[in-house]
């Protein structure tokens, strides 16, 4: 089934205004192509979510929720997981092979992941795929592995990759979207749902992330061959929750403030790091960064680059941000999608009003709106309220400005009535 199909079928479920939101957001130039840039590439960012893992909480009544039958532990990579990261590894190792020397050196590549075992597995079980050992970097002639660093920081302080950093005004914005009056709608929508999941899995069931999850463990169950509850049958698999479950990967970029709190301080460094490698001041100057993530994380990039068609990322699925040079060395970027754990080209992306080849420079205006100044100045809750405050002064004053006019063309037509009315008695007395 085509992504454009998908949304069609998923939006017929929603209130108007949801609706709205979504066609504007899946009409935003996202037209794909496996047609390979132009240009000489430069350096690239890839970021990637991690393989295939166990289901991360079971619920109350699961069956299968005990953990003999999950060896490795709760969201944990799996042997699955592992290989389709060695494999997405020799991809890149293909793609990239350009810029990238066949042997390992610090200085030409960087892997970061959140502080997660299963993204720090992945990364790991992805290089081994991109620098097998030759000649000299061989340590153990029957391992055809080599030890290559993967950097993490604590998600508490992780506000770039993780985005579990604390950021006050992206909590309220967030709880502001789940009480508006649209979320509400949804959530009294599936009200049935909440309470026929509540009622099977011995799990209170009152958001749209509760069903996401609820049906993430299942579809993993499934996957492994599990038989799962005859209840199960008449929710999963089903459109509702698969809607649902895509939904939620667009709520913490749902609005462009979100998505400058949430994804834009990564936005930032990449193209940032862009301009350094231009202008000869990256130190080292490498060619290849990647990051080791999420679904949630590989969702929210492609919101707030408005190139997101409200899918659910599959195991390895990853963002390709390139920076290339054309033949008058003129810098463009080109986005490229890869949602499959397959040999499939990834699609490249049409950057709503920049196209497929968008100069770097118009990089930085046509996502300003995401880019952050000062990302912790913005992130406190005072910013966000004077904010509100601002935007509530500006309303209040159009609206006392419309109640003013208002009054004085009521009070200039009651003066003329007023007049008619006095001059036509006048008259009248005068004839009597």
């Amino acid at each position: 089934m085509s992504h454009n199909y998908k949304i069609f079928c998923c939006c017929i479920l929603l209130s108007p205004l949801t609706f709205l939101f979504f066609v504007d957001n899946a009409n935003a130039d996202l037209s794909a192509a496996t047609a390979a840039p132009k240009g000489k590439l430069v350096f690239a960012h890839v970021i990637y979510r991690h393989g295939d893992r166990t289901p991360i909480e079971p619920y109350p009544t699961d069956p299968w929720g005990k953990p003999e039958f999950w060896p490795t532990g709760w969201g944990q990579l799996t042997k699955i997981g592992m290989q389709q990261h060695y494999h997405l590894g020799q991809w890149l190792r293909k793609r990239y092979n350009s810029i990238l020397n066949i042997t390992y050196t610090k200085d030409e590549i960087y892997i970061r992941a959140t502080d997660v075992d299963r993204t720090m597995m992945s990364a790991l079980s992805n290089l081994a795929g991109l620098y097998p050992p030759t000649d000299s970097q061989i340590w153990n002639k029957d391992i055809s592995w080599q030890p290559i660093p993967v950097h993490t920081t604590p998600e508490q302080f992780d506000e770039v990759l993780a985005g579990k950093a604390s950021c006050p005004a992206y909590d309220y914005a967030l709880s502001a979207l789940l009480n508006s009056p649209k979320f509400q709608e949804l959530n009294d929508r599936y009200g049935y749902l909440f309470n026929y999941l509540t009622k099977y899995t011995g799990r209170i069931i009152d958001s749209l992330e509760g069903v996401q999850r609820i049906n993430n463990t299942l579809y993993i169950e499934s996957l492994y061959n599990r038989t799962l509850p005859e209840w199960t049958k008449e929710v999963f698999p089903g459109k509702e929750m698969m809607y649902i479950s895509d939904l939620t990967f667009a709520i913490g970029t749902y609005t462009r403030q979100m998505a400058r709190l949430k994804t834009g301080p990564l936005i930032k460094e990449i193209l940032l790091r862009f301009l350094d490698k231009l202008r000869g001041k990256l130190d080292p100057d490498r060619s290849v960064w990647i990051y080791s993530a999420h679904d949630t994380t590989v969702a929210n990039v492609l919101n707030t680059l408005k190139v997101y068609d409200m899918h659910s990322p599959t195991y390895t699925a990853c963002v390709l941000i390139e920076l290339r040079v054309d033949d008058q060395r003129k810098p463009f970027v080109s986005v490229l999608y890869k949602n499959s754990t397959t040999d499939m080209e990834p699609y490249l992306l049409n950057l709503p009003g920049c196209g497929t080849e968008c100069p770097l420079e118009k990089m930085f205006s046509l996502y300003k709106d995401i880019i952050p100044d000062n990302w912790k100045e913005e992130c406190k809750l005072s910013a966000l309220l004077l904010d509100y405050e601002e935007a509530n002064v500006g309303v209040a004053m159009g609206i006392l400005v419309a109640i003013i006019t208002l009054t004085l063309f009521l009070s200039y037509f009651v003066m003329l009535y007023s007049r008619r009315r006095s001059f036509g008695n006048y008259s009248y007395s005068q004839v009597a």
